[in-house]
């Protein structure tokens, strides 16, 4: 039986660590997580947050994913989105979804992001 989603996969291109980097860790306020070192020499990152935890593999065909997407629930959205424009993301609020606040996100190599708090 399915207890959880134990994590995220995304696609990066080769040799963007660093700016995932920046991205998920600087911006997003994420941990980088160690890799096992067999997976860390295929290249790509791990990061975590509470439960959620995102992996970012190394795709040489690489194309990013502009529909599909984590959801990532939020504490403090509006302070969240202002943290993410502050510091160069973009930020596109989207309000088809009722009893949500939310707003979509790239990383720095396309990849679409939701990150959405219920209302009160």
């Amino acid at each position: 039986m399915l207890a959880a989603v134990d994590h995220v996969q995304l696609a990066a291109p080769a040799g963007s660590e660093d700016a995932l980097r920046a991205y998920y860790v600087d911006t997003l306020g994420m941990t980088e997580l160690s890799k096992p070192p067999v997976l860390a020499a295929r290249g790509g990152c791990w990061f975590g947050a509470g439960a959620v935890q995102l992996h970012l593999g190394i795709e040489a065909d690489f194309r990013p994913a502009k529909k599909a997407h984590p959801g990532l629930r939020v504490t403090g959205i509006e302070a969240y989105a202002d943290r993410l424009k502050s510091l160069g993301a973009p930020v596109t609020w989207d309000e088809d979804l009722p009893g949500y606040r939310r707003f979509y996100s790239a990383d720095p190599v396309g990849n679409r992001l939701e990150f959405l708090e219920p209302e009160a």
